[in-house]
């Protein structure tokens, strides 16, 4: 048994496959499975099930697991402890990011962290809030960035900052309003461009509304779109209405591009969180790396 096995192991289970274990790990499919099987062999055991599409651990595979966490970890700790000693903290982090975070909140932070730690390197994956919180869960990655939170008492959710959600419309656009307000009744009026499902922003805003009694089903949706970026240059063109981050719209605001609207008695405000396994062991590395958090956000996680 090396190290070499484990880590493959590790990341098969993570990743519930070969073929993406073999991608993370930019191995062969083949080298990878030769690595499971040497492992078991060597063993006497069967450690993963392989009978469905998705791979998963017998239980000879979860003891293995948990004891493959703790030595990896502490093969990790081994290294980071000799390069620190010589002055030369190295690795890397992975984060999974939901939109308005990844472009509004993780570059200042990461300006700052590699300013005290530039040897360091970062993989940053984009996915909606509810899939960040399934990778973390997972611990395919580290840590998440967040705009809405699951119920999990596995997931640690750390308030970072608060937002607030606004309706845009392209200055062509004919809304009545009172000093920058309107009617949530009036929402019913005109075509609405929408984030795809499993977006923080949709999911506040649809939260929000519901309990006004206004529904999906009850607005004129002509689009469901991933990118924000999309959605604010087709209000731009006039092509509906949405609710998008203020951070978001900030340019086009200055740039006199679009106008926004508040709804009249109707708070959309949310907070951005940051978010970690509360089962995971963390590496020293990724310990520094909560540190510097805190430090950053002004925050305090016990």
């Amino acid at each position: 048994m090396d190290i070499k096995q484990l880590e493959v192991f590790v990341t098969v289970v993570k990743f519930k496959s070969f073929s993406k274990a073999s991608k993370e790990l930019f191995l062969t499919q083949p080298t990878v499975s030769t690595h499971i099987q040497n492992l078991e062999k060597e063993l006497g055991t069967v450690l993963l099930n392989r009978s469905n599409r998705i791979i998963t651990p017998t239980k000879s595979g979860n003891i293995l697991y948990d004891h493959a966490i703790f030595i990896l970890n502490n093969f990790k700790k081994a290294i980071y402890d000799i390069k620190e000693y010589s002055g030369k903290i190295e690795g890397i982090i992975d984060i999974a990011s939901s939109t308005i975070p990844e472009t509004y909140l993780i570059p200042n932070f990461l300006k700052f962290f590699t300013n005290k730690y530039p040897d360091v390197q970062f993989s940053i994956s984009h996915y909606a809030s509810q899939d960040a919180i399934t990778e973390v869960l997972d611990e395919r990655v580290s840590f998440g960035f967040v705009g809405s939170k699951q119920k999990n008492s596995q997931i640690k959710y750390v308030n970072l900052i608060n937002d607030e959600l606004v309706l845009i419309a392209s200055k062509e656009l004919k809304i009545e309003n009172q000093g920058g307000y309107i009617d949530i009744s009036e929402l019913k009026k005109f075509p609405f461009i929408l984030r795809k499902d499993a977006s923080g922003t949709k999911d506040v805003m649809m939260k929000t509304l519901g309990k006004h009694r206004i529904y999906t089903d009850d607005l004129n949706v002509i689009a469901y779109v991933e990118s924000n970026e999309a959605i604010k240059e087709m209000v731009r063109l006039n092509l509906g209405i949405s609710f998008v981050s203020l951070f978001s719209v900030k340019d086009y605001l200055k740039s006199d591009k679009l106008k926004i609207y508040r709804i009249k008695n109707v708070d959309l405000f949310r907070e951005f969180y940051f978010i970690y396994s509360s089962k995971k062991a963390f590496t020293p590395l990724e310990n520094k790396f909560l540190d510097l958090i805190c430090e950053y956000f002004e925050i305090n996680l016990n």
